[in-house]
């Protein structure tokens, strides 16, 4: 079994926000399997269902992005799963809209939804899938942009992107890490101003 978890902030007002990658692409692989993401647990909405042939649990921490390591720490101890069997998507400004880099281990940069995970778990041995989210644009606030709807003619690079995650993730799960990196961490066209 994984536990492959979305980062994001809940209420309707975060939904399409760079910030909420996380939260739409797990959504999209609910939609893909015929799941809802209802359950409530652990301060998390959850889904099981499969994947490929694999076991997982789809989740949405429910305590906002910088405290998403409680809820993560939880379900992995619900679920008797290791930091190895984590996988977890989320959004990343350092890299251009629409592009992915998937890793199997490594530091949080300056994502603290991640910090907080590696801060909870006391382990950075956990599959992420990065999506894109750099403005592209003058942003001014940082912090601003990412708490912000994207704009309209940003909205197709991005469903594209989620497409391509959630394809990243079903050859994680049947292939293996290395095996995604190898095909989805590749420069994109970015779109201009």
């Amino acid at each position: 079994m994984k536990l492959i978890v979305g980062l994001g902030n809940p209420g309707f007002k975060y939904h399409l926000t760079p910030h909420n990658l996380g939260f739409m692409a797990v959504d999209r692989l609910a939609d893909d399997c015929g799941v809802e993401i209802g359950n409530r647990e652990n301060q998390a909405l959850t889904a099981a269902t499969e994947i490929v042939g694999e076991q997982v649990v789809l989740a949405k921490p429910q305590t906002y992005m910088n405290l998403s390591g409680m809820a993560v720490a939880r379900l992995l101890e619900k679920y008797s799963l290791p930091a190895r069997d984590l996988l977890v998507l989320v959004d990343d400004v350092a890299l251009p809209l629409g592009m992915l880099r998937i890793r199997a281990r490594g530091s949080a940069g300056t994502h603290n939804g991640l910090k907080s995970i590696i801060g909870a778990l006391q382990a950075d041995d956990f599959g992420r899938v990065r999506m894109g989210a750099e403005p592209g644009h003058e942003s001014g606030d940082l912090s601003s942009y990412v708490l912000g709807p994207f704009r309209k003619a940003d909205l197709k690079v991005v469903a594209d992107m989620l497409d391509r995650a959630c394809e990243a993730v079903r050859v994680i799960l049947k292939e293996g890490i290395p095996a995604a990196m190898n095909r989805f961490n590749q420069r994109v066209q970015t779109p201009g101003p």
